[in-house]
């Protein structure tokens, strides 16, 4: 891909054309997603929490006969098969692993002596150091404006704290979506921006069209923060369903979640003992009653309804606040060659000493 480019501390540690990076979203960043991402000289990563892992290895396989640029697998570090998932990474060769949650030295460890780059994703500046300390790469720093789990800090005051705190590269996160954001976050001295909701919002992703249609007719107001999916702030679209949830007491989010448990039960293959202890895990300290124990265990399901399933009713559609501000469906290619030229045009525009 021709046009022009902005080397960074980014594009020189993942070795990518452009430092922009489409982020591991469960269900949504699959095989064609992140492969059309690496192809426009995006870094592509792909969303493993909702695979098995042998589907795992078989993505990373698609990825690689899709392109040959460097892409990246995003998983959790709390989950219980985390060591397994690094064996598949390191053994398939992949460039990057990033994580939703701070990884044990251990694994970062692990992962750098196999040569693979450690980018995990933080909330608090505190996270950054404790992690930039154990031997990350780069740190992925998102704030309150970003889609899915989200901190209280906005991205304009989180990342110029995590940027002068720490000495290895930081990608921006939360908020982004054009190339005046990729300039601005240069500007605090990111190496570069991370974008979810723009990307499930391209004609490369295969999220249902009913459901990108419910995306971009969505208003700035129309994206909410809710607590009732798995107990921890959840930065949604507003739907009927949300708003059911919301309004439920203990008893019908019991009936509801215990309905949605057991479809993501025959899914997964997971037994209701199992998803009980990741539910528990899940509470990070919060008082939840046991209905949301479960929709904690079975959060994936509600994603995968929307996500995959099309069902804008009974799914749950995590969206950054640039949900209401997104109108179109490009392909990733034209969205990164746009991103860039705007990004340039930006730069021209600006006052010169």
């Amino acid at each position: 891909m021709s046009g022009p480019t902005l080397p960074t501390a980014l594009t020189r540690l993942v070795g990518v054309r452009h430092p922009v990076v489409q982020t591991g979203m469960g269900w949504v960043s699959g095989p064609r997603l992140v492969a059309a991402s690496a192809e426009a000289g995006a870094l592509g990563i792909l969303g493993s929490a909702t695979m098995t892992t042998a589907r795992l290895r078989e993505a990373v396989r698609e990825v690689r006969s899709r392109t040959d640029r460097p892409f990246g697998v995003n998983l959790r570090a709390d989950a219980r098969d985390a060591a397994e998932r690094v064996d598949v990474i390191v053994e398939e060769g992949v460039k990057v692993a990033s994580f939703a949650l701070a990884p044990s030295p251990e694994l970062i460890a692990r992962l750098k002596d196999a040569g693979v780059v450690v980018i995990p994703s933080v909330g608090a500046r505190r996270h950054a150091e404790k992690v930039a300390a154990w031997g990350a790469d780069a740190v992925v720093v998102q704030g309150s404006e970003g889609g899915g789990h989200t901190g209280p800090v906005a991205t304009g005051v989180l990342l110029p704290q995590v940027v002068d705190a720490v000495d290895i590269p930081v990608i921006a996160a939360g908020g982004f979506h054009d190339g005046r954001g990729l300039v601005a976050a240069l500007a605090y001295g990111a190496a570069g921006i991370a974008m979810g909701t723009r990307f499930l919002l391209t004609a490369d992703s295969t999220v249902p069209g009913p459901v990108k249609a419910a995306y971009l007719g969505a208003g700035v107001h129309d994206v909410t923060v809710t607590t009732k999916v798995d107990g921890l702030p959840h930065r949604v679209l507003r739907t009927p369903f949300v708003t059911t949830l919301e309004g439920a007491g203990r008893a019908g989010t019991l009936v509801r979640a215990l309905v949605r448990a057991a479809a993501f039960r025959r899914l997964s293959g997971l037994s209701w003992q199992r998803m009980l202890r990741d539910g528990l895990a899940l509470k990070h300290g919060k008082e939840l009653g046991w209905g949301q124990v479960l929709l904690a265990a079975n959060t994936p399901m509600l994603l995968r309804a929307a996500m995959v399933e099309g069902r804008t009713d009974l799914g749950v559609m995590p969206a950054g606040q640039v949900a209401g501000v997104i109108e179109d469906l490009p392909t990733v290619a034209q969205l990164v060659e746009r991103i860039l030229a705007e990004a340039h045009e930006t730069l021209r525009g600006l006052p010169r000493p």
